[in-house]
């Protein structure tokens, strides 16, 4: 059957001729065909499957299903006897250079700290390992990083050979491998010997080079997202784009964009300290007017406050007040909050007033004897809530 994979033989290798074995539909009603042999490598060991055409037919996924492969097309195949197919070498090679990356990256984790991989994804953008470890430093990741590089930059040779189970034990594998059949190994001398399916190039040189982007915590595991070869560039591209569009933004040169971003980070930082000052001097000014009002309720309806401002008034309000109960309520369009309180020489419990409030408008609240707040449906205007709020006080003083 290996015999059938030329993806293992000629990696490099972009076309072929084949013979129809079978074309179907699978239970999905996915159209399909199986090969005499094949250059498509299916999805497997973390690694995507190719893409292609297959008589001028698009390859749109490969799979190995009970032992042969299938490749999925974009519409059923018609014809049988011989065929031509090629694969789409750009997405292949950047297979190649993401996948032997990896094997680099993590065989420099294990010998520089003995942190095992134990998954590895291949995403269409980015590449991820988690290791075994809940915490890696930045100089952890910096030393992985500069051995993986070197490394790469020696240009060292990617040899791949079939041994039998008998045979493993000469050889230092970096972990068991899975299989008991087919064993294949990829072996870059005197750096890292594993058992894999996936395709490689032929010399670490021709991954270009590897780069760390981000760690993510994920449970007792890190993880790592990293790029290599042409996706280097191709971040590098985008980063350098956006920082432009920023330097522009900010109307100062590339190399100074961070610095320019600081600052307007600390003229924002104080814009809002200055803002709230003024808000506070704002409810300090409306509740004074609150206060003024000669009744002991003081209601009042507002629109698009928020229950911290409601509050804060409310406090402002009583604290001017030696006998008061404050109704406030706001209405933002989709639904109403309020907040009732009274001064501590009262002694009703405003706990009752929100108990008859909160099912009118189907809400939820909580609060003490002196203070209550809650919020619910528009079921009724501002104006309705707050009288409703009102005829709930139990006395007035």
């Amino acid at each position: 059957m290996l015999q059938n994979r030329l993806y293992y033989q000629d990696p490099y290798r972009i076309s072929f001729t084949t013979t129809v074995l079978q074309h179907a539909i699978d239970e999905q009603a996915r159209p399909y065909a199986v090969l005499e042999n094949t250059i498509f490598y299916p999805t497997g060991g973390g690694q995507p499957h190719d893409t292609g055409h297959i008589a001028d037919i698009a390859v749109v996924d490969v799979e190995e299903v009970d032992g042969e492969i299938r490749h999925y097309l974009e519409s059923p195949l018609t014809i049988g006897g011989m065929i031509t197919g090629e694969i789409d070498w750009t997405r292949r090679f950047d297979h190649m250079q993401q996948h032997t990356g990896q094997h680099i990256l993590t065989a420099a984790f294990v010998e520089l700290f003995n942190y095992p991989t134990v998954s590895f994804h291949l995403g269409r953008e980015l590449v991820t390992i988690d290791l075994g470890t809940e915490h890696v430093s930045a100089d952890e990741l910096h030393a992985a990083e500069s051995l993986a590089n070197s490394i790469i930059l020696e240009n060292r040779p990617i040899e791949q050979k079939w041994v039998t189970q008998e045979e493993l034990s000469s050889y230092a594998l970096r972990k068991q491998v899975s299989v008991g059949e087919e064993i294949r190994l990829v072996i870059i001398p005197d750096f890292d010997t594993n058992g894999c399916g996936g395709t490689h190039p032929s010399t670490t040189g021709q991954i270009g080079s590897l780069k760390i982007l981000a760690t993510e915590k994920q449970k007792k595991l890190t993880r790592i997202h990293f790029v290599c070869g042409g996706r280097v560039l191709d971040q590098l591209g985008t980063v350098h784009d956006e920082l432009t569009d920023v330097a522009r933004l900010l109307s100062a040169p590339l190399g100074q964009a961070a610095a320019a971003t600081q600052k307007l980070l600390e003229a924002q930082h104080m814009l809002e300290k200055q803002l709230e000052a003024a808000n506070e001097q704002l409810l300090a000014f409306e509740a004074a007017s609150l206060a003024e009002r000669k009744t002991i309720v003081i209601r009042q309806t507002y629109t698009n406050r928020s229950m911290q401002e409601l509050q804060k008034l409310s406090r402002k309000t009583l604290a001017l007040r030696e006998k008061a109960v404050v109704v406030l309520v706001s209405d933002d369009g989709e639904k109403l909050q309020f907040v009732v309180s009274r001064t501590n020489s009262l002694v009703q419990d405003m706990r009752t007033v929100s108990s008859i409030a909160l099912p009118a408008i189907e809400g939820k609240g909580g609060g003490s004897a002196s203070s209550v707040q809650g919020g619910g449906a528009r079921t009724m205007s501002a104006e309705d809530l707050s009288e409703l709020l009102e005829r709930s006080i139990p006395v007035h003083a």
